[in-house]
């Protein structure tokens, strides 16, 4: 190491030198003269305080993940048919490394529960991908998986009905609004009697017991997401969605949402709001949206009625008091 690096002055002109840490460099500012031009960060990696951000931005290796069964500490063999310098590699060496790259996907699966784990966690970056939820959804689904499989024996159940309640718990818990049935026609398991929506069904009730302990903790969204999601699907105006937002805080009541389907009370907070500030919106359109029936709708809409009084007083600018 140079006599130059201990120094603060230009070897040239005695001036006080100047730190580029974008560059790497130490230089002086009169001069011109760079003194080093290789300068060590001994700094911290990032200075973000977001985990996925920082995980990101880590200088050695490629980040962690826990939606890959190794956490990404693998090595990968990459498709390509050139070498380092650009020229093409001969079929035989090409089939060879075709053999090695196979024999070592294999080999990084040793066990039936790192099988089944690789399975189940493909499954899942697969669906969230079609679903284009964020990585938040897909590390947090993979950790619910990570954990039940060390509990519990994961053995003989579906990968796609267990990849779409780990997504839909996952989602809860982080307050996507997402449905499980969604979820499984994404999953690419939809069928007719919907055998796979009851199974995935099951296993979600299985996993938020025993996320839960004795079953006292049940991930819960906010009916103002459902009512949001719902509004912006059927493109209605912003005054239907803020007045039904206010009624739903208004009338809320553990006695009217206990056992029913939030998508159904969203869907009826908005026909009362359309109907109040007399904007068409036909029950049919709502329903097809939030995938309950007409009768759904009519009945939820009868049950805020019949236990709340409302009275809407509009002003002059347009705006309302619910």
């Amino acid at each position: 190491m140079s006599e130059s690096f201990y120094s603060n002055s230009c070897p040239e002109c005695n001036k006080n030198l100047i730190e580029d840490v974008s560059k790497g460099e130490c230089f002086c500012p009169g001069c011109g003269y760079v003194v080093i031009d290789q300068i060590e960060s001994f700094g911290p990696e990032s200075i973000s305080s977001d985990l996925e951000e920082r995980m990101k931005n880590s200088r050695t290796g490629s980040p962690m993940s826990y939606s890959l069964h190794d956490l990404g500490l693998r090595t990968e063999i990459a498709y390509s048919f050139k070498d380092f310098n650009g020229k093409p590699i001969d079929s035989a060496v090409a089939e060879q490394m075709q053999s090695v790259r196979r024999w070592h996907s294999r080999i990084r699966v040793a066990s039936p529960k790192e099988r089944r784990l690789s399975n189940v966690l493909s499954k899942i970056n697969e669906t969230c991908s079609v679903l284009n939820l964020p990585k938040l959804i897909v590390e947090t689904a993979s950790m619910i998986y990570r954990i039940y499989e060390n509990q519990n024996a994961a053995k003989g159940k579906s990968v796609a009905c267990m990849a779409s309640a780990t997504i839909y718990l996952a989602c809860k818990k982080c307050s996507v609004v997402r449905s499980l049935d969604e979820i499984v026609e994404a999953t690419g398991t939809a069928n007719i009697d919907n055998s796979n929506l009851k199974l995935a069904s099951k296993y979600y009730r299985m996993l938020v017991m025993d996320s839960g302990g004795n079953g006292t903790i049940t991930p819960t969204l906010s009916i103002d997401r459902y009512i949001a999601k719902l509004a912006n699907m059927a493109k209605i105006d912003m005054k239907v969605e803020k007045l039904a937002i206010d009624i739903a805080h208004k009338t809320e009541d553990d006695i009217l949402a206990d056992g029913k389907a939030p998508n159904g009370l969203a869907a009826a907070y908005i026909y009362i709001a359309s109907i109040l500030l007399g904007v068409n919106v036909l029950q049919r359109d709502v329903s097809g949206l939030s995938n309950v029936t007409e009768v759904t709708i009519r009945n939820r809409c009868k049950d805020i009625l019949t236990n709340f009084k409302m009275s809407v007083t509009l002003r002059a600018a347009g705006t309302y008091n619910a």
